[in-house]
């Protein structure tokens, strides 16, 4: 076995050897789906990515003390961004999933997702010249909106809103915004003597009465980490379910989701909420900051807390709470949430617009997350400690992003064979 192969293997068995122990079927289905294509492996492989940023690829170009603790989403790929209603009620096109997000440098996130559009534009054969255009037009949209926070008054744009977009986005929360909350319980649930229950189908199943009871204690627990309380009729637990089968990343963990009664004993205001044991993310096996990892009290606070800190004016429904000692992430399944489909994309002028307003959002998510919100984790303003770590070099910035974009991205569709060879071959232990 080649020496790639090896670190291949050593790293993934580092990072999922105990929870394949735990359920080898998940990780089967987990591993399958990462095999389809270099992109389904990258979006699985987070910790090859940030093994390799400590190792062979580690590389400290615009980082100082400070930009090299920023909060970071942790898994900025291409594929982790959509709509979200958000507490002010508006639609917001935006990141999504901060269940890998942490505190380290800023740079990891961009190059996370240079390499995530080499892959995208590797499957929709574009030149390497198309996708360093693309990759140099997101890192240029990245500064220059960071520069504009940073200075203050109009030169920002803002938050990605129905009224700040155009073109595919724009469609992208039109279509968001045609959702209703009704249409999705009429989905996810059942009229059952009056009353709403959740339907049962694939993945999702009833619980017994002793589990039921455990979620419904861990549940009150999260009502304390709410920012604000609501009223006693919203809060009241209609029904509990089992989840199987949740997202490439969470292969093996447990999650529930709950039915609540919503504001009103109206049934078109009943509320889903979901509740998933948080893991550990794969970028804190790399970030050696003590301070770090004694600010969370366990990994869903840690989730909780990063979204919160990431994401101006987040989902109300956001908390955490514990179950049976392992932290949990809690957060209201959105009738609101519709991703953007990369599948029709595909042409160039499209795919610049795009890259433009998704190098505005990740410009965004940075600077929120900074000495004027409501953590002191990260006690600086990020917006200016990048825009000063990047100086007058922004030409050297994004020809690192584009370099980073093709080397990386060749390793990877490298990578995503040796893996596929790795597993069918019956390399990988326990599954």
């Amino acid at each position: 076995m080649g020496s790639r192969s090896s670190y291949l293997l050593d790293v993934l068995v580092t990072e999922f050897g105990e929870a394949i122990k735990r359920d080898p079927a998940a990780f089967r289905r987990k591993f399958r789906k990462m095999a389809a294509s270099p992109f389904a492996f990258y979006r699985g492989s987070a910790s090859v990515f940030y093994a390799d940023l400590s190792g062979p690829y580690a590389d400290g170009a615009f980082l100082d003390e400070r930009t090299r603790r920023v909060w970071i989403h942790g898994d900025l790929h291409a594929e982790n961004f959509g709509t979200y209603m958000n507490a002010s009620g508006v639609l917001v096109f935006n990141v999504n999933d901060f269940d890998e997000a942490y505190v380290g440098p800023y740079t990891w996130d961009l190059k996370r997702f240079a390499a995530s559009v080499a892959l995208l534009g590797y499957a929709k054969a574009l030149s390497d010249d198309a996708i360093a255009q693309l990759v140099g037009e997101f890192g240029r949209a990245y500064l220059s909106e960071l520069g504009g926070i940073a200075r203050g008054g109009d030169d920002a744009i803002g938050a990605l809103t129905l009224d700040t977009t155009t073109g595919v986005l724009h469609r992208v929360l039109q279509t968001a915004r045609l959702r209703t909350r009704v249409s999705m319980l009429d989905v996810e649930t059942t009229i059952d003597s009056y009353d709403r229950r959740f339907a049962f189908m694939e993945g999702r199943s009833p619980v017994d009465p002793e589990t039921r009871e455990a979620v419904i204690g861990a549940f009150h627990d999260y009502l304390a980490t709410l920012p604000a309380p609501g009223n006693p009729v919203e809060h009241v637990v209609k029904d509990v379910a089992l989840r199987k089968g949740v997202g490439i990343g969470s292969a093996g963990l447990p999650s529930y989701n709950l039915l609540l009664e919503g504001r009103s004993q109206a049934l078109e205001n009943d509320v889903i909420l979901y509740m998933k044991q948080a893991q550990v993310p794969a970028v804190s096996r790399h970030v050696t900051d003590s301070r770090v990892a004694r600010y969370f009290r366990h990994q869903g606070h840690r989730t909780a807390e990063s979204q919160r800190a990431l994401q101006a004016y987040a989902d109300p429904w956001l908390g955490y709470t514990t179950l049976r000692g392992a932290g949990q992430l809690v957060a209201e399944v959105s009738p609101y949430s519709a991703d953007l489909d990369w599948d029709d994309v595909n042409e160039p002028a499209e795919l610049m617009a795009i890259m433009r307003d998704l190098g505005r959002a990740v410009a965004r998510m940075h600077s929120v997350a900074d000495d004027e919100s409501s953590h002191d984790l990260v006690n600086f303003s990020t917006e200016e400690a990048i825009v000063a770590a990047v100086g007058d070099n922004e030409s050297e910035f994004i020809a690192m992003l584009e370099d980073f974009a093709y080397d990386y991205g060749a390793q990877a569709r490298q990578d995503h064979q040796q893996f596929v060879d790795l597993f069918r071959n019956g390399k990988l232990p326990g599954v």
